[in-house]
């Protein structure tokens, strides 16, 4: 019998499907919006709305739960901070699921998974903070210093 057997394995090893869900979980709380494949949306709801609720909870201990699920600071900060104050009021449901047609390459069902009430500006913010840097860099370089 199949019974518990309920999730799927989304052809990858047990381990390698935890390191997948943590790195999509960060980068959801990192831009509060990601697109991936349907399926793989679908399993990582639970994933970060455990991680959600850690939050709301706070406390040293959680926060490195939650620490060592991620493995990345800033994230549990913003998880810990922003995430948890916006969602204090909520008994649930945290995030949402919306199909977004099908991938060109291998028509593999798209989905895209964000936060409800979720900041617009975030999406992309690291990308862009990015982007500004380099160009700042490059313009650094490219004036010529003075000599005196």
């Amino acid at each position: 019998m199949r019974h518990g057997n309920g999730y799927r394995k989304l052809g990858v090893t047990s381990t390698h499907r935890k390191a997948m869900f943590a790195n999509m979980a960060v980068a959801l709380i990192e831009n509060e919006q990601i697109t991936t494949t349907l399926p793989k949306a679908k399993d990582l709801r639970p994933v970060i709305e455990k991680l959600v609720t850690l939050g709301k909870k706070g406390g040293l201990s959680n926060r490195r739960r939650a620490l060592s699920i991620l493995r990345d600071e800033k994230s549990v900060r913003k998880l810990f901070d922003t995430l948890a104050v916006r969602y204090k009021a909520r008994e649930g449901g945290y995030t949402r699921v919306l199909k977004a047609g099908f991938r060109y390459g291998d028509a593999a069902a798209m989905g895209m998974i964000e936060f409800i009430d979720r900041d617009v500006e975030a999406k992309g913010a690291k990308q862009y903070a990015l982007l500004e840097a380099s160009k700042a860099e490059a313009v650094e370089e490219s004036v010529p210093e003075s000599k005196e």
